[in-house]
């Protein structure tokens, strides 16, 4: 039975990789003869493996995970059949994926949690498995994001006074996207009052720096006082060029680079915030927003994102829904492994590269501290359906 997907309403951007704007180091290995079955296609490789050979495959709760994969396969329900389901061919046409999706949406429907081992019988006997890869050598990278939250009102007082402000009637869209055509009123001239009295107002909220960081982010939640939550995402921007004011503060010795994370880079906005101010201002780019209803935030394939178990991924090199079998590190924990099965859910403008990811932690306090640190080496591998695995297979 086929299922109607959620309609896209927002894209979450980078977090601490945008706001920081350090380099990106993307690759894993080199493709070599020895390993014939090895097949490359715009950079990427892919090497064929058992489910063996992946890292910590037997310990990860992997019924959680089937989940994150449903919500992807109510997208692919939605289109046709014979559709490629990205630009590179190895990726199958989404007919091949709808058929594992009907096995994985029976047994989503048929217990209120998925027992983790019928979780793995599922993936081992509907995929197969291919180690991700770069000719350019190295290790992979891999950031995090989150879910802005802040406090917030409908009505402007004394202590919500900063304006999270939907898209103005004039602000002529490029074709195909949200942002300006021709550049808007910048950063500065908008905060300055350029947009005073035009009920452009979604929101107002206390904090002017998580207000910026909810522009890095593109996506958030607005709590307010009776505790209702209110769901924010991108909607817009006004045509100027981003300027990563983390990489200004490193420049400047403002922060050393033991602090270049957003945690840090937050703290001393709040702890300076004169300085702050006329920092942020060199930021011109300016983001404009929308209300979300229902679940979020949604993500760039025009699903909701699921906390630790969606990835931001770079769709020239792989396609949007397709699990993943993540091999990273813990933020902050000296090399803990972080090994779980992920689903590609989002993009990113810093999420470059053939092993490169941006790893969903949720929203909070804790998913911001753990998001704002993370910059980890690491590797993937994603699971193909085993029809798509069998026309990669060599010929005899």
């Amino acid at each position: 039975m086929r299922r109607v997907a959620r309609t896209r309403l927002s894209s979450i951007w980078i977090a601490a990789a945008a706001l920081l704007a350090l380099g990106a180091c993307d690759g894993a290995e080199v493709a070599t003869p020895e390993h014939p079955a090895d097949t490359a296609f715009s950079g990427a490789i892919f090497t064929a493996v058992d489910f063996d050979d992946l890292p910590g495959w037997r310990d990860d709760a992997l019924g959680e995970a089937v989940g994150a994969f449903v919500v992807s396969c109510a997208k692919f329900d939605t289109l046709p059949a014979d559709r490629a389901l990205g630009p590179d061919p190895r990726s199958g046409r989404v007919g091949d994926w709808q058929l594992v999706c009907d096995r994985a949406q029976d047994l989503s429907v048929s217990a209120p949690a998925v027992d983790d081992g019928a979780a793995r019988a599922l993936f081992e006997n509907q995929f197969r498995p291919y180690r991700v890869a770069s000719p350019h050598g190295g290790s992979g990278k891999f950031t995090g994001y989150y879910e802005a939250e802040l406090r917030g009102a409908r009505a402007r007082s004394g202590r919500y006074r900063v304006p999270i402000y939907g898209p103005p009637d004039d602000l002529v869209a490029a074709s195909g996207g949200a942002a300006a055509a021709v550049p808007y009123a910048d950063r500065n001239a908008i905060e300055a009052g350029y947009l005073d009295g035009r009920d452009l107002e979604l929101l107002w909220v206390d904090d002017p720096v998580d207000a910026f960081v909810l522009h890095i982010q593109g996506s958030g939640r607005v709590i307010l006082d009776d505790g209702t939550v209110v769901r924010v995402g991108y909607a817009g921007n006004n045509g100027h060029g981003f300027v990563a004011i983390g990489r200004l503060m490193l420049d400047r010795g403002l922060i050393g680079p033991e602090d270049a994370n957003m945690p840090a880079i937050r703290a001393w906005l709040r702890a300076n915030p004169v300085e702050a101010r006329l920092l942020m201002a060199e930021n011109p780019r300016y983001i404009f927003f929308r209300e979300i209803v229902g679940a979020g935030p949604i993500g760039a394939q025009g699903v909701a994102l699921t906390p630790a178990r969606s990835l931001a991924v770079d769709r020239a090199f792989l396609p949007l829904g397709a699990p993943l079998w993540l091999d990273t590190t813990w933020p902050g924990e000296d090399g803990k492994p972080l090994r779980r099965l992920m689903v590609a859910q989002d993009t990113g403008s810093a999420i470059t590269g053939a092993v490169r990811g941006d790893f969903y932690w949720g929203s909070g306090a804790e998913a911001f501290e753990l998001a704002g640190r993370m910059n980890q080496p690491g590797a993937y591998y994603i699971l193909l359906p085993i029809a798509v695995a069998e026309r990669l297979e060599p010929t005899s």
